[in-house]
């Protein structure tokens, strides 16, 4: 390759010296040196005929013409004094093999894509460079900082040559640090929790989110806007966003400089309507949010979506609507008036997509709330896109529309896939079930086509606990979530009562939404459960029960829905309604009734409150009673301040708790920080109310029971931990009975609302 380089140097070289030349009589043209090349190809670029006469800048022009062409590494050219233009050229050589090499991060097929120097083209050194160029970048977007890419040529016979280029990948580029300047009512661990990017730790061995990616961080800036947006920011932007080396030249600090701006809450609420057809009360109706709430610009997307609708209803359906923002700085408070007009009458040609190369694009088509051939609608294109993200598949979602005539354009998606699949392991140890590993795992694109495969596990020195789930979320093509579910647990509650038991069983179950926040489902499960290793010593209820049972329940929950987020909640309601009937063939016959209520709110950004109250109610029939597993027990996680089965009726003689067949327990919890939000804990408060009834079919002489409520108040820490939701907490009851069983300190893993 150098000998290639310096000889066109030279050449070039000798044509600076020749610039006073005289004009030249061309009487014929030879060309020597070619080997693959015919001679006609350099006449044609040349530009240079016999019986002419050309001069210096001609000359210099037909030199150039041929260097151009990329066929040549070497172009000599002579006008000798019998009239012949000697041309001399060397060919540059024909490209055999081409291959990567120290690539493992990158398979071939993705670097084959970004090169254009390809087996059997010409081999050229200034597009071979312009490869380099592109494998570095696509590494670059990889998360890969370091990498080195060297071309190397191995000279074969007949003028070609095997082009190889040694990669040396070095390490990720991970992010060490993100910092926020200028947050003032959210603090860092908030902020980072809705970032993409996340920092390094060693429990995200399989997460590409802490690998820097420079268009990663530009969905950051979004995330951040949409964030501060939907809790009144209105005036909120990021004022830079600039990733910086770390001291070891290896990783990134991410630094995000944010201006909040105040804090709105909504005016008055307008609406200016071009359309005197519909009445502006009618319309008003889909606005949905209220004077005196806080601004939200999803809840203004929502309501121009809904009020598109009701016009679409009525025949408009090319209408522009815009939401007009009058801000009063005085009062912090925001107007806001849409305005209403007809528009352009323009449909959808053809909707492309393009980028997913795992994802079916099935599964991104039916997350459209258009069709080709419908009318061009901007606020459903925004619905679309907000459903598209939602589906937590793409790293980027970007849509553009691309105008084809006057009355027909083109809906361009773009999408840039992620991991969706996750692994968790964890060990630890709880005081309800003690030394404990759990593992799973979860794959939330099951072959590209929106489906969810769980399997997950867990053994304590109590419990064994295993299952698997599948859900299709489009069954038979309609927006239904259909999905199965198997189970084995194994429980030991010798010390509670004496007995261990068993479950195995399956579930079949189908969901839908009414709207975004109203779901429900029906199940039907068929399981067998049984009570084993009773101790001799026993109440004489629970050895009665000894044995194997099967269950035949079909049940339904429905469930409203308004949390700001499902995982740490800070604004919003939760409400529930359950209920199940067991029987059709099986041992177990009983109707079962649950309910769920849960407010949250928020003080200063900071001071999150949680009221809630939760019942149940479960009763046999057909002559059956209900068994021990299907009872509900009160104390543990739904009672602080007592052990689990620790209030209800208990067994004078043995003092086996024996659950009870209703259930009332509520109460309300304060969140704070403590300074620890860089690690996820947060401290918090409490107190817990509650009341369980006695089984049926109980000689009240032979039990302890009582029906009035016990209390407790106390403290704790939640911790979101790598292995999950982790909770401390000190109880201390109030209000109790002398035969209740209680429990200051209680840790705990997993999930609570």
């Amino acid at each position: 390759m150098r000998k290639i380089f310096f000889g066109t140097l030279i050449t070039l070289c000798f044509f600076c010296f020749r610039s006073e030349a005289a004009d030249f009589y061309v009487q014929t043209i030879s060309v020597d040196g070619l080997q693959r090349v015919e001679k006609e190809t350099v006449l044609a670029y040349l530009g240079v005929k016999p019986a002419e006469t050309i001069s210096q800048e001609q000359m210099d022009s037909a030199f150039k013409n041929l260097y151009a062409t990329g066929l040549f590494a070497d172009i000599k050219m002579n006008a000798e004094k019998n009239g012949v233009l000697k041309i001399t050229v060397e060919e540059n050589p024909l490209i055999g093999a081409r291959a990567f090499d120290g690539n493992k991060k990158l398979d071939d097929k993705v670097l084959e894509t970004e090169v254009q120097s390809a087996p059997n083209s010409i081999y050229n050194r200034a597009k071979v460079q312009q490869d380099v160029r592109r494998i570095l970048e696509v590494y670059k977007r990889a998360g890969r900082y370091a990498v080195e890419v060297e071309p190397k040529i191995i000279e074969r016979a007949e003028n070609r040559v095997d082009l190889i280029f040694e990669i040396d990948e070095g390490p990720e580029a991970k992010i060490d640090k993100i910092n926020f300047f200028g947050n003032k009512h959210y603090s860092a661990p908030d902020l980072q929790e809705i970032l993409m990017s996340k920092e390094s730790r060693w429990y995200r061995i399989f997460s590409s989110a802490e690998t820097y990616d420079a268009e990663k961080m530009n969905y950051d800036k979004e995330l951040l806007r949409r964030f501060y947006n939907q809790r009144g920011y209105a005036d909120f932007r990021v004022v830079s966003a600039v990733a910086e080396l770390a001291p070891n030249k290896k990783s990134f600090i991410l630094n995000f400089t944010l201006e909040e701006g105040p804090r709105y809450r909504i005016g008055e609420v307008k609406i200016d309507s071009a359309i005197s057809e519909v009445p502006v009360e009618k319309l008003l109706r889909e606005v949905t949010f209220d004077s005196g709430a806080w601004y939200n610009a999803d809840a203004v997307e929502k309501s121009v979506t809904g009020i598109t609708e009701e016009l679409g209803k009525k025949g408009f359906v090319f209408v522009d609507i815009t939401p007009v923002l009058n801000r009063n700085a005085e009062s912090d408070t925001m107007d806001i008036t849409f305005k209403i007009e007809e528009g352009e009458r323009i449909f959808i040609n053809r909707i492309n997509i393009s980028g997913n190369t795992n994802t079916l694009d099935e599964v991104i088509r039916r997350e459209f709330r258009l069709d080709e051939g419908d009318a061009f609608n901007v606020s459903k294109i925004q619905d679309s896109r907000r459903n598209i993200e939602n589906l937590n598949y793409f790293s980027k979602v970007d849509i553009q529309s691309v105008p084809i005539d006057s009355s027909k354009a083109d809906i361009n998606v773009d999408v840039e896939e992620k991991s969706t699949g996750y692994f968790n392991i964890g060990i630890g140890y709880s005081t309800v079930n003690g030394a404990l590993i759990q593992g799973g795992i979860t794959e939330n694109n099951f072959q590209g086509k929106g489906q969810q495969l769980s399997v997950d596990g867990s053994v304590s020195e109590r419990s064994k606990d295993y299952s698997m789930s599948f859900t299709e979320p489009y069954f038979l093509g309609r927006r239904l979530s259909a999905g199965a579910d198997i189970f084995y647990s194994d429980e030991d509650y010798q010390d509670e009562s004496s007995y261990d038991s068993a479950s195995v069983g399956g579930r079949i179950r189908l969901g839908w939404n009414y709207t975004d926040d109203l779901y429900q489902v029906v199940r039907y499960t068929l399981r067998q459960d049984e009570i084993k290793d009773v101790k001799d010593y026993a109440s004489v209820y629970i050895r009665d029960e000894e044995g194997k049972s099967t269950a035949s329940v079909i049940g339904q929950t429905l469930i409203y829905d308004k949390r700001d987020s499902a995982i740490r909640t800070k604004d919003g309601y939760y409400l529930s309604f359950g209920n199940d009937i067991a029987g059709v063939g099986a041992d177990e016959k009983y109707f079962k009734f649950d309910v769920k209520a849960y407010k949250f709110f928020t003080l200063s950004d900071y001071w999150t409150f949680k009221f809630y109250a939760n019942g149940g109610y479960i009763v046999g029939y057909g002559g059956e009673d209900v068994r021990l597993s299907q009872r509900y027990y009160l104390g543990g996680n739904t009672l602080r301040g007592f052990a689990f089965g620790g209030v209800g009726a208990r067994d004078k003689a043995t003092d086996d708790a024996l659950g009870g067949n209703w259930v009332a327990y509520g109460g309300a919890e304060m969140s704070f920080p403590i300074g620890l939000d860089e690690v996820g804990i947060r401290g918090r408060t409490f107190f817990d109310i509650g009341m369980i009834g006695k089984p049926d079919n109980i000689d009240t002489a032979l039990v302890d029971y009582s029906s009035k409520p016990r209390a407790s108040i106390g403290f704790g820490f939640e911790w979101f931990s790598p292995m999950g939701k982790i909770d401390i907490d000190f109880g201390f009851p109030v209000m109790k009975e002398d035969y209740d069983e209680t429990e200051v300190f209680r840790l705990n893993f997993g999930t609570s609302l």
